[in-house]
């Protein structure tokens, strides 16, 4: 056996897998029971031997086989297909008895169940990594059953040629005597290393049959990659069986190929069983990491605690992640600005999480950094490994740990009375918190000095000043000034440990302004009463009217009629005192169900003059001063024939009320005598019956 055996042998992907992804590269997902490869390759150091062979239970290498049933392992048993060799349950390998010298690899298989039926299998081989070398022939082929022999050229010791892979022997001609065959073996893979420069062809294996001898071979490859597309990317020499790879491979492109090795005669009959190639392209850093983003924006608010999470960055590596190639670590290369310290945030080598580790982001100092992220594959070695950077905005975002503070201690305005809606004081605050957000926004309250609720103070939305508006009306002669106690706080809370500041209170003097109210008639309007037919002259009332201002402006006022329909009254222009200067009549146009009005107007002599109206109802009690009125006036009737022809009825109107109006007594007059002679009438009805022919007229 060949020294350089041992090196060619590495960990093969998991076959099933590579047939599931049609030799492209895995991609991680859920847990997936088994074993991590389908082929173990241990190499273990001559120093476990001990003279010839293996001891007893000792453990041969500190590789492990890995294996996960997605189930803690706790039920799983692994079974040796060999005797000498074990599997612990962490994996290690151990001997059971004492073995072989190991200058020949021990290959055997592996089985793991469980509590369940279903059972997983893997191949195992052992070999040393420096075993004892016999003198062979330079020639000379090793042909064992499925196994790998390798050749030395005499010229190049120091390089090993390509391994020679032996057909099993279990085709048609195999039948010439007995085969040996020590364990159940199988061809481990063929690694080829990416974007190799060749030359082209590049002989990878040579594939022979024993039968060579006897008769004529002609090998040939399938798969995808030899007869399938892509093409020719594999081909062989169907005489010699050399194998060859005919330009540079990409690993991110297709990570492993799945061929089968077919040997014929010259009539194309199968003389050996196909056997399976796989080929594993070995990966090459040549992908740098890539970020996903070239800026990524987080926040983190301000007053944080060191180890506060911030955000998250990631950069993808095209390269096997099981290998250091596709392994990337990340750190920052700078912080803008450096203020408070250079080191404000770190970054989690491995996932990318970006945390404080210092106390002290203040957004009223510096409200946004910039760090410069860099991705290195390598493990993050600077020297070997390939690098890039992307930039992380972060934003330090406000809480509320300024609180509002007015300018001054004590405010002052003026009110004019009786005005409302009106800004009558201006309140000035400052607050270093973020503008227009609610923890800048101030809110005012007045905590004392208005009982009555005659001001509010409404938040200006640009400045945030508190205006004090006036919103009930306000008396001078009652308040002349007004002592308010204001505080400001803000639409959020305080942060935690933040406390209100004296200033965040203040006094706000409002004075009361004195302007001229008008007078004002205390009973308005006035009602009296009296019989109608009063001769002029007569006093009815006095009609007066107060001012407000008349103390403190020493006003006076003066009277004047402004609305007297039927001019029947007059005011004195000093008191009030109204006067009759007609006769009251009930039965006036002027006069609706007994009520008369009439206006007066009282003004003051203040600059300007302020006039107030009071209205004076007059209730008219009726006399019997109108006589009734006879219904009709005039009537023509019919001399009487005989005494059932009707004469005429009569009426009456009165234009007063009860009781001077009716019932009516009717009568005719004494003169002339013939009327009494020649007419009568009903007393109470006023039937009225005529002696005279047709077409005499009465009135």
């Amino acid at each position: 056996m060949r020294t350089d055996f041992a090196l060619v042998l590495t960990a093969a992907l998991l076959f099933d897998t590579f047939g599931r992804n049609n030799g492209e590269q895995a991609s991680k997902g859920p847990c997936r029971p088994g074993f991590s490869q389908s082929f173990y390759s241990v190499l273990i150091s001559r120093d476990v031997l001990q003279g010839h062979g293996t001891l007893k239970d000792t453990a041969v290498s500190s590789q492990k086989v890995k294996f996960d049933d997605c189930m803690g392992n706790e039920a799983v048993v692994f079974r040796s297909g060999d005797p000498i060799f074990s599997v612990r349950t962490d994996g290690s390998i151990y001997a059971q008895g004492v073995a072989a010298s190991l200058d020949e690899p021990v290959q055997f298989k592996l089985t793991a169940g469980g509590p369940t039926t279903r059972v997983w299998e893997t191949v195992i081989q052992l070999a040393l990594i420096d075993p004892l070398l016999p003198q062979q022939n330079e020639n000379e082929v090793i042909k064992e059953e499925g196994k790998v022999a390798e050749r030395k050229e005499g010229k190049e010791a120091s390089q090993a040629p390509p391994p020679v892979i032996m057909f099993s022997g279990s085709g048609r001609n195999s039948s010439k005597g007995l085969r040996r065959q020590k364990r159940d073996w199988v061809i481990p893979p063929i690694n080829v290393a990416e974007n190799s420069r060749g030359p082209f062809p590049q002989m990878l294996v040579s594939i022979r049959s024993d039968q060579d001898k006897d008769i004529s071979i002609r090998y040939s490859i399938t798969g995808v990659g030899a007869d399938q597309p892509p093409n020719e990317v594999f081909n062989i020499d169907p005489v010699v069986g050399k194998m060859f790879v005919t330009k540079p491979l990409d690993r991110e492109h297709r990570s492993s190929y799945h061929l089968r090795a077919h040997a014929v005669d010259m009539n194309g009959n199968q003389v050996e069983n196909p056997i399976d190639l796989y080929i594993f392209v070995i990966d090459m850093n040549d992908n740098r990491p890539e970020f996903k983003n070239q800026v990524y924006n987080g926040s983190v608010d301000e007053g944080s605690k060191p180890g506060t999470y911030v955000m998250h960055v990631s950069a993808f590596d095209g390269d096997d992640n099981t290998t250091a190639n596709g392994m990337v670590r990340y750190r920052i290369l700078s912080q803008t600005p450096h203020s408070p310290i250079p080191n404000m945030f770190t970054i989690n080598s491995e996932t990318g999480d970006i945390v404080t580790v210092a106390a002290g982001l203040d957004r009223e100092k510096v409200s946004q950094y910039t760090i410069i992220v860099q991705a290195t594959d390598m493990e993050g070695n600077l020297n070997f490994g390939l690098s890039n950077t992307a930039t992380a905005i972060i934003t330090v975002t406000d809480i509320n740990d300024n609180p509002p503070m007015l300018t001054s201690r004590t405010f002052s305005g003026e009110v004019p009375e009786n005005r409302v809606d009106l800004v009558v004081a201006n309140l000035t605050v400052i607050d270093a918190d973020q503008p227009h957000s609610p923890n800048w926004n101030a809110i005012y309250r007045i905590i004392s000095g208005d009982p009555n609720g005659h001001f509010t103070i409404r938040t200006d939305p640009v400045s945030n000043d508190g205006m004090v508006t006036v919103v009930k009306p306000v008396d001078y002669e009652m308040n002349r000034a007004f002592m308010l106690t204001v505080v400001v706080s803000n639409q959020a809370h305080l942060a935690s440990g933040i406390q209100s500041s004296l200033q965040s209170t203040a006094g706000v003097t409002i004075s009361v302004q004195d302007v001229n109210e008008p007078p004002y008639f205390p009973n308005n309007p006035k009602h009296i009463r009296f019989e109608e037919g009063v001769p002029a002259g007569t006093s009815l009332t006095t009609f007066s009217a107060s001012d407000p201002d008349r103390l403190s402006m020493l006003q006076t006022i003066r009277y004047s009629k402004l609305n007297d329909p039927a001019d029947w009254l007059s005011i004195n222009r000093t008191n009030g005192q109204i006067l009759t200067t007609a006769m009251l009549d009930r039965e006036s146009i002027y006069v609706k169900n007994n009520l008369y009005e009439a206006t007066f107007l009282a003004t003051d002599n203040g600059s300007p003059a302020a006039s107030g109206t009071g209205t004076l109802q007059i209730y008219l009690i009726d006399i019997n001063d109108n006589p009734p009125a006879l219904i009709p006036r005039e009537s023509q009737i019919c001399e009487r024939v005989n005494k059932n022809v009707h004469g005429v009825n009569i009426t009456a109107a009165d234009a007063d009320t009860e009781p001077n109006a009716g019932p009516f007594v009717f009568e005719l007059p004494n003169f002339p005598a013939s009327i009494r002679r020649n007419w009568t009438i009903s007393r109470i009805s006023g039937d009225l019956r005529p002696p005279l022919a047709c077409g005499t007229n009465i009135s």
